[in-house]
C-alpha cells in the first residue's frame, strides 16, 4: 500500500413494564395482650386484589417483579422482540443507508453502544460548550487531532450524539487511509464518516449536516509525545473555503486527554514505509507487550466546543480570497490552541 496520499482537505487528513402492584395488607386480629372483648374494624379487600388472588388460586400466574422494583416481563419481552426485529432487518437487507453509506439504525443500536463505555467509564469525558453547536442547519466543527490512533474523533462523535439537546449526529471527514483498510472502511462508512475532500464536505453541509474535520491530519495524530498539545500546521485553509462557500459557522473544538493515551516516543519510519502507513508508533508498551500494548492509558478527557465563528457575512466569492482564508484559518487555530492551554492549566492530573 502506498503512502497515504495528500487529501484536498488541508494536506492531510422505554421500557414498557407495568407499574408495581400495590402491596396487600390483610386485616389484623386483636393484638396479643390487648383488652378482652375489644372489637377491631375489618376492612374489605379491594375488588381488584381479590380478583388477582382468585386468579392466582385458580392456577393463574402473578406478574413477575424485580426485587423492590416494577414488573419487568413486558419490558424484557419488548427488548427481545426489538432485538429479533433488528436482526431480521439485517439479514433481509430491509434497512436504509444514505449516499455516503451512513447506517443510522446500526449506529444508534450497536456502534454507539460499543463506544459509550469507553467514553463514559474509561476516558470519563467531560463536555463543555455543547450549546455552541446549532440545533439545526449545517456547521463545521474543527478540532485538534492527537493520540496516535484516532480515538479522539470517535469520542467527539459520541459527545455530540449523547449530549446535544437536538440529538444531532456528527459526520466526520476522514483520510484516504481509513477507507482502504478492511473492516475499518465498512465501520467508518456505517458511522457516517466520509472522505475528507471538498466535494463531500460541501454536499453534507448543503444538506444541513453537522460536519467535523481535524485539519492537522497525520501530522497531528502522529506527532511525538514531546510536542503534545502543540498544534501542527492547518494547511492551506481548505476547511475555511468550504465553510465560506456554504455560509455555515465554524466551531472550534479543543480536546484534552487524547495526547497521553499512547505516548509516542519513537517512529519506525522504515517499517512504516514498508506497510504503507504514514508512521509506525513506538510507545512505552507497543510493540514490546504485543497486543496488550494496544490498550490505551485511561486518561481523563475534556472536550470543549468554542463559540461559533460566522461566515455568512462574507460573499460567496470570498472563498477565493487567500488573505481572508489565511486570517480565518489562523483565528480558528489560535482559538483552539488558547483553549487547550486553558484546559491544561485547569486539569488536576492526566488521569483524574
Amino acid at each position: 500500500m502506498a503512502d497515504a496520499k495528500v487529501i484536498p482537505f488541508d494536506d492531510d487528513r422505554s421500557r414498557g413494564g407495568s407499574a408495581q402492584r400495590p402491596s396487600r395488607r390483610r386485616g389484623q386480629g386483636a393484638r396479643r395482650g390487648g383488652e378482652p372483648g375489644a372489637v377491631r374494624e375489618v376492612r374489605a379487600l379491594p375488588v381488584r386484589e381479590a380478583a388477582q388472588d382468585d386468579a392466582f388460586a385458580a392456577g393463574g400466574e402473578q406478574p413477575s417483579q424485580q426485587p423492590g422494583g416494577p414488573a419487568w416481563d413486558g419490558g424484557l419481552e419488548q427488548r427481545i422482540a426489538n432485538g429479533l426485529a433488528f436482526l431480521r432487518r439485517r439479514l433481509t437487507g430491509d434497512y436504509e443507508v444514505d449516499d455516503f453509506g451512513y447506517d443510522a439504525e446500526l449506529t444508534e443500536q450497536v456502534l454507539m453502544s460499543l463506544l459509550r463505555p469507553l467514553y463514559e467509564k474509561y476516558f470519563r469525558v467531560d463536555v463543555k460548550g455543547i450549546e455552541n453547536i446549532p440545533a439545526q442547519g449545517g456547521a463545521l466543527i474543527v478540532a485538534n487531532h492527537s493520540g496516535t490512533l484516532p480515538l479522539d474523533a470517535l469520542m467527539m462523535q459520541v459527545a455530540v450524539h449523547d449530549h446535544h439537546p437536538a440529538d444531532r449526529h456528527l459526520r466526520l471527514l476522514a483520510a484516504d487511509l481509513v477507507f482502504v483498510l478492511p473492516v475499518i472502511n465498512e465501520l467508518a462508512r456505517k458511522l457516517g464518516h466520509t472522505l475528507a475532500c471538498t466535494e463531500d464536505a460541501e454536499r453534507l453541509l448543503g444538506q444541513g449536516e453537522l460536519v467535523g474535520v481535524m485539519p492537522e491530519g497525520f501530522k497531528g495524530i502522529g506527532k511525538p509525545f514531546s510536542e503534545r498539545y502543540k498544534l501542527q500546521r492547518f494547511g492551506r485553509g481548505g476547511f475555511v473555503s468550504t465553510a465560506l462557500r456554504q455560509g455555515v459557522p465554524i466551531i472550534p473544538c479543543s480536546i484534552v486527554g487524547a495526547e497521553e493515551i499512547y505516548p509516542m516516543i519513537g517512529n519506525a519510519k522504515t517499517l512504516a514505509r514498508l506497510l504503507g502507513f504514514p508512521y509506525f508508533p513506538l510507545t512505552p508498551t507497543f510493540p514490546w507487550l504485543g497486543p496488550l500494548g494496544m490498550i490505551p492509558l485511561p486518561t481523563k478527557w475534556t472536550i470543549q466546543f468554542g463559540e461559533p465563528i460566522p461566515t455568512d457575512g462574507h460573499p460567496p466569492e470570498a472563498a477565493e480570497d487567500p488573505m481572508l482564508m489565511f486570517n480565518l484559518t489562523d483565528q480558528v487555530r489560535e482559538q483552539i490552541q488558547h483553549t487547550l492551554y486553558k484546559l491544561l492549566v485547569q486539569r488536576r492530573s492526566v488521569f483524574f
